[in-house]
């Protein structure tokens, strides 16, 4: 204890900090950093990895497997199948979430039984279903329905009145398949997310914007819907990456021009396994780290104004405004 000259009063002495001690964090480094040093050796040394193979030449080309024009043009499938796939879910679920909050208890049921149904059976099951439904039916035509049999009833037995007729292994192609699977599949799923953002918005928000006379669709459009997209982006994100990955489903279709398909092809002309796998997940994962940067940015803008930062920068700047200064 020392003594204040000027009060006479005895002053406590400074508190002597003494860091905290973390000794379990080292040994976790330490275990991390043997595990890391194992693996790329594994990488380096271990020569059926083949690397050659997958960057520098296949078959005696100057391109790896990774750069070859099939599995280039399956990559553009891909990308096809999850852009396709993703638009039309998330338009059809946002409707089939609109139908699950509708007072409507037709709309309401008809949505819950889609849901129930898409999301318990498997995606895989339901691109190998797609793929065969052309037994059901020789043509798909559109027309009087139960044409053969009016004809029937009136002595007419050729009565053809179907003004445009396919054949169902056309239009039911195996790409047009695997985009209807995923895309069914997925819309259930963005359905339930699209629902969870909707209630996520304070109800008096939309009773007051009906007070003010805007229309059930003009209050979903400008009060819910840009409020709930800060819930909705982030889940929708991560659909988006789960549809890159299971977009490798519809090579059971088949879906010739597909990535997963194609180095399937490589590997059984080549009798090469191994690498030509980890070029799948090489190329996966430069989809996916894509993504994950456009979904940051994405969350950040919807994500602006709720938070602490947020928050923090709102009453910022609404000080400013009352200052008549800008920060």
């Amino acid at each position: 204890m020392t003594t204040d000259t000027q009060t006479g009063r005895a002053r406590p002495e400074a508190i002597k900090a003494v860091p905290v001690r973390h000794p379990g964090r080292w040994v976790a480094i330490a275990v991390l950093a043997v595990l890391a040093a194992m693996f790329l050796h594994l990488i380096f040394t271990n020569d059926r990895f083949n690397w050659h193979f997958i960057f520098v030449s296949i078959g005696g080309g100057k391109r790896g497997v990774l750069f070859t024009g099939p599995v280039l043009e399956g990559l553009r499938g891909t990308l096809l199948l999850t852009v396709l796939s993703m638009v039309i879910g998330v338009v059809l679920g946002v409707v089939i979430a609109i139908m699950r909050l509708s007072p409507n208890p037709v709309l309401s049921s008809v949505a819950w039984l889609y849901t129930w149904v898409f999301r318990a059976v498997p995606r895989l099951v339901l691109a190998i279903l797609f793929g065969n439904l052309g037994i059901l039916w020789d043509r798909i035509g559109f027309g009087l329905p139960f044409d053969s049999q009016i004809g029937n009833l009136f002595g007419v037995h050729d009565l053809n009145a179907q003004f445009f007729s396919i054949k169902a292994t056309d239009l039911l192609s195996g790409f047009v398949a695997g985009v209807l699977a995923l895309a069914l599949s997925e819309a259930a799923y963005m359905a339930e997310i699209v629902r969870a953002g909707i209630q996520s918005v304070d109800p008096g928000q939309a009773e007051a914007a009906s007070a003010l006379g805007m229309s059930r669709g003009q209050v979903l459009r400008r009060i819910v819907l840009p409020q709930a997209m800060r819930v909705i982006v982030p889940p929708t994100g991560n659909e988006t990456i789960a549809m890159v990955k299971d977009t490798s489903l519809v090579a059971f279709v088949p879906v010739t021009f597909e990535l997963f398909f194609q180095l399937q092809a490589i590997s059984s002309r080549t009798f090469i396994v191994l690498p030509v796998l980890i070029a799948a997940c090489l190329w996966y994962l430069i989809i996916c780290s894509v993504l994950m940067i456009v979904q940051f940015f994405v969350e950040r803008h919807f994500g602006r104004g709720y938070g602490a930062s947020g928050k923090a920068k709102m009453r910022l700047r609404g000080i400013a405004a009352e200052q008549g200064g800008k920060l």
